[in-house]
């Protein structure tokens, strides 16, 4: 079993309870961290015996960008997705951090972690 890491991807999105965050939005940051079987990829060199980084990227910014009030529910479809279209993933485990939130205070961050197993 081996761990691929993807971290500190920076986005743009506008979730969140209130109206304001609709319009204007917020800087996020994402962490992912995926769990498979690496062994015939660190044999073989071969890309499609792996998890592409690329991909688990691209499902994270294509899910992003859909609306959501709750960052749960977002790294919840991330999870799903990977799970779905990465049939390799045995675990995985998504953070989702507001940059800055709203929240009448000096507060860096607000983040959601969700794990998920096979």
């Amino acid at each position: 079993m081996g761990i691929i890491k993807v971290n500190n991807i920076k986005l743009y999105a506008n979730h969140g309870c209130l109206e304001e965050e609709a319009k204007i939005g917020s800087e996020y940051r994402i962490d992912v961290e995926v769990k498979a079987s690496l062994r015939k990829s660190s044999k073989t060199d071969d890309l499609v015996d792996t998890v592409d980084y690329v991909h688990l990227n691209y499902i994270v910014k294509e899910e992003m960008a859909i609306r959501s009030k709750l960052l749960e529910e977002v790294a919840q479809r991330i999870l799903n997705r990977f799970f779905r279209e990465l049939r390799m993933i045995k675990k995985a485990t998504v953070s989702v951090a507001k940059l800055n939130p709203p929240i009448g205070g000096n507060v860096e961050e607000v983040a959601i972690i969700l794990t998920k197993k096979r």
